[in-house]
C-alpha cells in the first residue's frame, strides 16, 4: 500500500493599508531600512495600540471572498514569545476569536472541482525583517506592525497539484478583491506547508515547511518532504516534528529546529484593546464594496466571445483587466485582440500602467468603433498606436494628420475583386480546386490594387464569399 500524503497550508498575506495596524507609520514597502517605524512598532514602554479600521474592513471582505463564516464579536490576544525581530517580546494576533472560520475556497483540478477547507483566517501584526550576513544580523522595522490575516487550512490537501492549484485560486481571489498585492516576490504572501505521509486514517508526524518562497516551490517541497519522510520510515526511523525550510537551489528541504516540546506562547486577550463588534450593516456594506472577482470576469469574457487563451491573458494581467471592466457598450473581442496586443506591448516597452496613458475610454470605444466598420484596419492601428497612447488627439484627428482614409464602400471593393480574379484566372482555377495558398495571392493582389485603402478584413471576407459563389456554380 502507498503512502498517503496529507497537507496543511499556512498562508500569511499583508493587507494593502494605507497604515500599519496598531501605529499611524506608513505601510510601504522598498522604503529607507526603519524609515516607516515609530515609537509603537519599537516596543516603547508605555505606549498603546490602535486598530486600524481599514484593516479591519479588508479582513471582514477576506472572509467573504473566502466563503468563511464572520465571528461579529472578537478581541486580540498576545502572543508571548522573544526573539530579536519582536521588540515587544509579544504578537497581537487573534488566538481565541479568528475573524473568518470554516471557509473555502474551490479549485478545478482537470474539471474536478474540489473544495479547499479553511480552518480559520485571523488578523495579526507582522514583525521586523531580519537581514542576516555572515558578520551580524540587521533589524528593518518598516515591516513591524503591517496589517497581516492568516489563512489556515485543515489537513485536507492530498498532492502538490491540489496545493499549487489552492494557492493561485487564493492568490486570485485575495489580489482581485484589492485585499492585497499578494507579491510572494516581496513577503506580501508567505507560505508554510505542514505535511505528513500514512498508510492508515490517522494522520503521520506533521513536518513544517517555512517560508517557501513562491507557489511552484510549494508543490515541489511537498513532493520532496513526502518522499524523504518515506524514505526515512522505510529505513525504520522514527519521524520527530521538526520545522524544515525549503532550498530553492539544492531541491530540498533543510532542518532548522526540532520540535522537543509544545510551544507555550501564554496567550491572553490584549489588555489594551477592547472587544470589537460587527454590525450586519457594516458586513453587508463591505461586501458591496468588492469588486467583481476573476470567475465572473472569465465568465463574462467568454460569452463575448473572447477565445479562452486571451481570457486567461487578461485575468494574469489585473490591470488589463480592470481597465476592461470600466468600459460599456463597446465590443469586448475586438477590445480584448487590442488590449494583448500592441497596447501590451507599447506598455511592457515603456514601463507603463495604461492609467498612464492617454488611452480615454472615449478614445478606446472611438478606435473599436472604426475597427469594427472597417474605417481603419489593424494595420492603421499599429502605425498610430504610439500617437493614440502618448497624445491627446482624437482618433479623428490623427488620421487626418497622418493621411489615412480607407473605403468602406464594399461595391468598391467587390469591383477590385472582379479585377483581380479576371486577371488572374489559372490562380483562381487552383484555389477552387483546393489550393488554399492561392487565396494568399489574391488577396495581395486586392490590397495592391486598392493601394492599401481598403479594409483587409472587409476585403477578406468579400474575396472568400465571392470564391464561394463561383465554387458553387461549378
Amino acid at each position: 500500500m502507498n503512502y498517503k500524503k496529507t497537507v496543511g497550508i499556512e498562508v500569511h498575506v499583508e493587507l494593502k493599508t494605507k497604515e500599519k495596524l496598531f501605529s499611524p507609520s506608513l505601510n510601504l514597502y522598498g522604503d529607507l531600512a526603519n524609515s516607516n517605524a515609530n515609537i509603537i512598532d519599537l516596543g516603547y514602554p508605555g505606549v498603546l495600540p490602535t486598530v486600524n479600521k481599514e484593516a479591519i474592513s479588508l479582513a471582514v471582505k477576506a472572509a467573504q471572498v473566502l466563503n468563511c463564516k464572520i465571528r461579529k464579536k472578537m478581541h486580540f490576544d498576545r502572543k508571548n514569545y522573544f526573539y530579536p525581530d519582536n521588540p515587544k517580546n509579544f504578537q497581537i494576533t487573534q488566538a481565541r476569536t479568528p475573524i473568518g472560520y470554516d471557509g473555502y475556497v474551490e479549485i478545478n483540478d482537470a474539471g474536478v472541482i474540489k473544495r479547499i477547507e479553511i480552518e480559520e483566517m485571523h488578523i495579526e501584526e507582522d514583525t521586523s525583517k531580519s537581514i542576516h550576513s555572515k558578520e551580524r544580523t540587521l533589524l528593518d522595522f518598516n515591516r513591524s506592525g503591517v496589517p497581516l490575516i492568516e489563512i489556515v487550512t485543515k489537513p485536507c490537501i492530498h498532492t502538490s497539484k491540489e496545493a499549487t492549484l489552492y494557492l493561485e485560486a487564493l492568490r486570485e481571489l485575495l489580489l482581485y478583491a484589492n485585499i492585497s498585492d499578494c507579491k510572494i516576490e516581496e513577503g506580501s504572501m508567505r507560505c508554510d506547508a505542514n505535511i505528513s505521509i500514512s498508510k492508515t486514517a490517522e494522520l503521520g508526524t506533521k513536518i513544517e515547511v517555512k517560508n517557501i518562497g513562491s507557489i511552484t516551490n510549494v508543490g515541489l517541497a511537498i513532493d520532496y518532504e513526502a518522499t524523504r519522510q518515506e524514505e526515512l520510515i522505510e529505513k525504520g526511523e522514527t519521524l520527530k516534528e521538526e520545522t524544515r525550510r525549503y532550498d530553492a537551489k539544492l531541491g530540498k528541504t533543510i532542518l532548522m529546529r526540532v520540535k522537543e516540546t509544545g510551544n507555550d506562547y501564554r496567550y491572553f486577550p490584549e489588555p489594551d484593546i477592547p472587544y470589537l463588534e460587527l454590525t450586519d450593516e457594516y458586513i453587508n456594506k463591505l461586501k458591496k464594496e468588492i469588486p467583481t472577482l476573476a470567475n465572473i470576469r472569465r465568465q463574462k469574457y467568454l460569452e463575448a466571445g473572447i477565445s479562452q487563451i486571451n481570457v486567461e491573458k487578461l485575468i494574469a494581467n489585473k490591470d488589463l483587466s480592470d481597465y476592461l471592466e470600466t468600459l460599456l457598450d463597446i465590443n469586448l473581442k475586438t477590445t480584448a485582440n487590442l488590449l494583448l496586443g500592441d497596447i501590451q506591448a507599447y506598455l511592457n516597452k515603456t514601463s507603463k500602467k495604461i492609467t498612464d496613458t492617454c488611452l480615454t475610454q472615449e478614445k478606446i470605444k472611438d478606435l473599436v468603433k472604426k475597427l469594427d466598420e472597417g474605417v481603419i484596419s489593424h494595420k492603421n492601428f499599429k502605425d498610430l498606436v504610439i500617437d493614440i497612447m502618448e497624445t491627446d488627439k482624437t482618433i479623428d484627428d490623427l488620421l487626418k494628420e497622418k493621411g489615412i482614409q480607407n473605403v468602406v464602400d464594399n461595391s468598391f471593393v467587390l469591383d477590385l475583386i472582379d479585377k483581380v480574379l479576371t486577371e488572374n484566372e489559372k490562380v483562381v482555377s487552383d484555389y477552387l480546386n483546393g489550393n488554399e495558398r492561392s487565396l494568399k495571392f489574391l488577396m495581395g493582389q486586392v490590397m495592391k490594387e486598392s493601394k492599401g485603402s481598403v479594409n483587409p478584413k472587409v476585403a477578406n471576407d468579400l474575396l472568400l464569399e465571392t470564391l464561394k459563389k463561383m465554387k458553387n456554380k461549378l
